[in-house]
């Protein structure tokens, strides 16, 4: 990933690390999937850039209401990465 994309991607995962270390700490924990939704945020931005890892993170957090009954929910890698490791 060249550096001009990294960037937008570092920016984004220091927001989310802000969140958690700040309004994260004070907020109650309410969260019913397992990891919380600002660290699946972060994995998946990590693993995948910050389009579909950001992508990713909006469906979850769209997902994690009191509709839905939560569980365990592991970010998914890019088929191409996954296949090449």
């Amino acid at each position: 990933m060249t550096r001009a994309f990294r960037l937008p991607a570092l920016l984004v995962i220091g927001l989310v690390r802000l969140y958690q270390l700040s309004a994260g700490r004070v907020l109650p924990q309410r969260c019913r999937f397992h990891p919380s939704c600002s660290e699946y945020a972060l994995e998946s931005i990590r693993a995948n850039g910050l389009v579909r890892g950001g992508a990713a993170a909006g469906w979850r957090l769209l997902r994690c209401g009191p509709w839905s009954a939560g569980g365990i929910d592991h970010v998914k890698a890019r088929a191409a990465e996954a296949l090449d490791g």
